[in-house]
């Protein structure tokens, strides 16, 4: 299983299926919201049919009962991982949890991973804009520590705390980082960002790559270099 995904972020449907195109194996891929709400979940089971996996990344964020019905919908799609806000409290996540069980394909439900703090929020935003004391890398613990306590599979975090995240909740328990960029590569929107060897060395069980694989002027072989930096070749 590839410990890289990458990060759809097209803006039309021929975008993404002439990207595919470009690889000779199945991928790891993430969709997230511009994708979904402009293509719908036609998309995601025609990129499924080439035998991609897919993280589904929509971020629920609900009450309890609805985050619980939307899961059960999300997991008829076969897709292999999902993600909700660890702000939305244990009951949401539990619920969701249900959902998933209830919507599973042949009794295997997709990874659900919670949300802890997104990698464009900095500390000053998170103390003075959201109104959260502490450091950003206490919030995150705390959010992993309800997730797994929740029946989560893990969480989507900064490569910067990975290592913690582990130490708290135990090496079981899945790492998946977005923000990552090769040293070469702009920083963009992102705040708190790493290589994909810094992310190797810090635990870091799945990366989400985009601009750097997408961008490229050669996706697969990137994508390759990535992968084996990954898997520790």
């Amino acid at each position: 299983m590839s410990k890289t995904m990458i990060a759809l972020d097209f803006s039309d449907k021929e975008s993404v299926m002439t990207f595919l195109d470009k690889f000779q194996e199945p991928v790891y891929v993430k969709v997230g919201m511009e994708l979904t709400y402009a293509f719908g979940f036609e998309m995601i089971r025609e990129i499924k049919k080439r035998g991609h996996q897919i993280f589904l990344d929509l971020k629920l964020h609900d009450i309890p009962n609805t985050v619980k019905n939307g899961m059960k919908n999300l997991a008829k799609l076969d897709v292999d991982m999902v993600n909700l806000h660890a702000a939305g409290g244990s009951s949401m996540m539990k619920a969701a949890i249900e959902g998933l069980n209830e919507g599973a394909i042949n009794g295997k439900r997709p990874l659900c991973i919670a949300v802890t703090q997104l990698t464009s929020t900095s500390q000053e935003m998170m103390n003075e804009e959201l109104r959260i004391a502490g450091s950003v890398q206490d919030t995150v613990i705390a959010y992993a520590k309800l997730a797994k306590e929740s029946g989560l599979d893990g969480v989507v975090c900064s490569v910067h705390e990975a290592r913690a995240i582990h130490e708290a909740c135990g090496n079981d328990f899945l790492t998946v980082t977005p923000g990552i960029r090769l040293a070469s590569d702009s920083k963009d929107d992102q705040k708190r960002v790493a290589t994909p060897s810094f992310a190797k060395e810090e635990g870091c069980d799945y990366i989400v790559v985009g601009r750097s694989i997408t961008k490229s002027e050669d996706p697969f072989q990137t994508y390759t270099e990535i992968e084996a930096i990954m898997e520790g070749k």
